[in-house]
């Protein structure tokens, strides 16, 4: 820890369970507010974080633990590069309270009753922060609505209008206390769905063997094996094998990077491809988890589509009313009409309404089972017109069950049961989990298995006993390692027409023996494609690697579905979401494995279900929490009426505010007036977007919500 470092942190104020810190840091252009945020609260203990930029000061809620504390301490001094960017800090923070609120309210009121000589000083006092504001406002960017606020304040007060001038500094503080406020409430409890619940490790012993643990029993030194698709759950360095890894939740790098012996892995990152051995150097409550808050901190402050075009007009339509006040300044010489004038615009309801619209919606939606990342996700699941399923643990319950085993050669079915089993064991996929079950169901003991390698959306490879055992599609079989399967055609027949999906087993080079497994319907599916579909979804397309039989049988009993694709590779499911958007559509992609994750990337909108693979979650914008599609239907349905109270919060804005403009520029209302008026709208508009959006959404009631709407 530097000298320099411990010197520019000064503890302003501390109590049992509360510290304020003031640091240097915090005076830094380029300082990413949110992330340095994030990097505080992802310490264990910590329950709180407030920051303010433009006093230098962070106030931190935690548990009370000396350890707590060194933690809090030791992250400001060693602060990861990540929390300076070039995109910095943009608006400095300046967190609002009731207190605050309450005593700017008691303080706009006062002015009424004081006597002139105090009253004077106290209300340019109380205004010149958004006097100062408006000022370098214009000198920076241009005319904005921060000009605008200025502007009316002060011809206020030039007009000696101190109460209106006043009034209109305190219900600019309840507009940002009301969009911080459900910032604050949405993103909280989203940070707390989204963190990552790693409960097991692999862990590789000194004879070779593996061995699976919980992960708070993991010790520094110990050799973690991590695969395809699985978030790296601890810090350490590679040690063995290398990986393709994904640190964009982590860096924010968006290409992949490459890890071998020697490279440091940081935990939240994912592996995209490959299979790695790491020795973990950080363990239980010291490891690099920021990754969920930080993710989200920066998702919720890009903008959708339908945010950045209301704000786009907003914008435009300051100039206007300033315009509007100044000619009338100019023409009338009356600085009552001007003021009154000024004293009103667009921008604060068209550009708070829709934030507040959005992010309550979100937390609603959350409430509801599905997790919508940012904005962006809110307003393309509103837009898709093409959903895409992925058929296993999507449409299906992904809870398969062996139905059949047929060993071919000199093996028995239960010799079949144990190489494909054991080879499977350490996968994390529906058809493993079903292979497992099934061996212990029949009592049969794994053997140790050794060099485990996933070649995603093909199958596994692993040496039991000695022998190298393949499983997995016929593709993999057959046509990557040449392996004759001529000899079980019959069966593996029988077996597609009755819509089972099939599992090869091969040992030595030589198939070993077929087995068939049955994935049920999701008994939901059916009904939430209809609603789906009633809500203005115009195509509905299965995609599955299961053979043409297979796919078609489950198809047939689902009659939403338009279109059905079989025997597809990872990157032949995402080139299909392509080619329908090169169509046109707008396509929301909903899957849950390794192999979906490009095609998740690839559509308008990435759908995955809670038991997804973490790069599947990493690659959604809208995870469902709950193995119901029911919620899918929910979140459409949520993203829909967000998009209706968006929309009338424009129109009332609109409407509302040309109406006071006009009574203002006619002299037909007192500035004061026109104040009260304007922000009274304003609050009723964030009011009518934050309750609509807190409706419980009851699925029977909302039926008529369309795309159309």
């Amino acid at each position: 820890m530097s000298l320099f470092a411990r010197s520019s942190i000064i503890v302003a104020h501390e109590l049992d369970r509360r510290i304020r810190l003031r640091c240097r840091v915090l005076k830094k252009k380029n300082l990413d507010s949110d992330y340095f945020e994030a990097s505080l609260e992802s310490i264990p203990g910590v329950f709180d974080v407030r920051v303010n930029t433009r006093a230098a000061s962070v106030a931190i809620g935690y548990d009370g633990r000396s350890e707590t504390r060194d933690s809090i301490i030791n992250c400001l001094t060693d602060l990861p590069g990540e929390v300076f960017s070039l995109r910095g800090r943009g608006k400095p923070r300046i967190p609002q309270s009731i207190l605050s609120l309450g005593v700017k309210g008691g303080l706009a009121l006062s002015i009424l009753f004081l006597p002139p000589i105090i009253r004077i000083p106290v209300a340019i006092i109380f205004s010149a922060p958004v006097v100062l504001d408006g000022v370098i406002t214009l000198w920076t960017r241009g005319v904005k609505v921060e000009v605008l606020d200025a502007s009316a304040v002060l011809f206020c007060l030039v007009r000696r209008d101190f109460f209106t001038a006043a009034s209109i500094v305190f219900l600019l503080s309840v507009g940002e206390y009301l969009e911080e406020l459900s910032e604050n409430r949405t993103t909280g409890l989203l940070k707390s769905l989204l963190k990552p619940q790693v409960e097991n490790i692999w862990i590789e012993l000194e004879d070779g063997q593996e061995m699976e643990i919980p992960v708070d029993q993991a010790r520094i030194g110990d050799r973690i094996i991590c695969g395809a698709g699985e978030l790296i759950p601890l810090d350490g360095k590679v040690v063995a094998g290398e990986a393709s890894v994904n640190t964009s939740s982590i860096t924010g790098e968006s290409v992949p990077v490459h890890v071998e012996p020697g490279t440091d892995v940081l935990s939240g990152s994912v592996i995209v491809d490959g299979r790695i051995v790491f020795s973990a150097s950080h363990v239980g409550t010291d490891t690099a988890m920021a990754r969920i808050s930080t993710f989200l901190e920066n998702s919720l402050r890009y903008e959708s589509e339908s945010q950045k075009k209301s704000d786009e007009l907003a914008d435009k339509l300051v100039p206007v009313t300033f315009g509007l006040g100044l000619g009338l300044l100019v023409v009338t010489r009356d600085l009552e009409k001007a003021a009154a004038v000024l004293t009103v615009d667009y921008s604060c309801a068209i550009k708070l309404a829709n934030p507040v619209a959005v992010r309550v919606a979100m937390f609603t939606a959350a409430n509801h089972g599905v997790l919508l990342k940012g904005s962006q996700a809110m307003d393309g699941l509103a837009r898709v017109d093409t959903l895409v399923f992925d058929k296993t643990g999507t449409l299906t319950k992904g809870q398969l069950k062996v139905t059949d085993i047929h060993a071919h050669g000199s093996y028995s079915d239960d010799e079949l049961l144990i190489l494909a089993a054991s080879a499977e064991e350490h996968y994390s996929h529906p058809v493993a989990s079903a292979v497992v079950q099934a061996a212990k169901d029949n009592g049969l003991a794994l053997s140790s298995a050794s060099q485990v390698d996933f070649i995603v959306a093909h199958g596994v490879s692993a040496y039991i006993d000695g022998k190298n055992v393949l499983v997995g599609s016929r593709h993999f079989i057959e046509a990557d390692e040449g392996i004759d399967c001529s000899g079980v055609g019959d069966f593996v027949t029988a077996l597609q027409k009755d819509g089972k999906s099939l599992l090869y087993v091969a040992c030595e080079e030589k198939l070993a023996g077929v087995i068939g497994l049955r994935d049920e319907l999701r008994p939901e599916a059916n009904e939430v494609l209809n609603r789906l579909k009633a809500t203005g979804i115009k195509k509905i397309v299965i995609l599955t690697g299961d053979a043409e039989l297979t796919a078609k049988a489950l198809a047939a009993q689902l009659p939403a579905v338009d279109e059905v694709h079989w025997e597809l590779k990872p990157e032949e499911k995402a080139a299909i979401v392509n080619e329908l958007q090169n169509q046109g559509c707008r396509v929301g992609f909903t899957g849950d494995g390794v192999n979906d994750a490009p095609a998740l990337v690839s559509a308008d909108v990435g759908i995955c279900l809670p038991e997804g693979a973490d790069l599947a979650k990493e690659s959604a914008q809208v995870i469902l929490l709950r193995d119901d599609l029911y919620c899918l239907l929910a979140g459409r349905l949520i993203a829909l009426r967000s998009q209706q109270t968006i929309k009338h919060s424009f129109i009332s804005a609109v409407g509302l505010n040309s109406a006071f403009l006009f009574l203002a520029s006619f002299g037909l209302i007192q500035p004061v007036t026109a104040a009260l008026l304007h922000n009274a709208s304003t609050v009723g508009i964030l009011g009518y977007a934050g309750i609509r959006g807190k409706k419980k959404m009851n699925l029977q009631s909302e039926k008529q919500i369309s795309h159309s709407e």
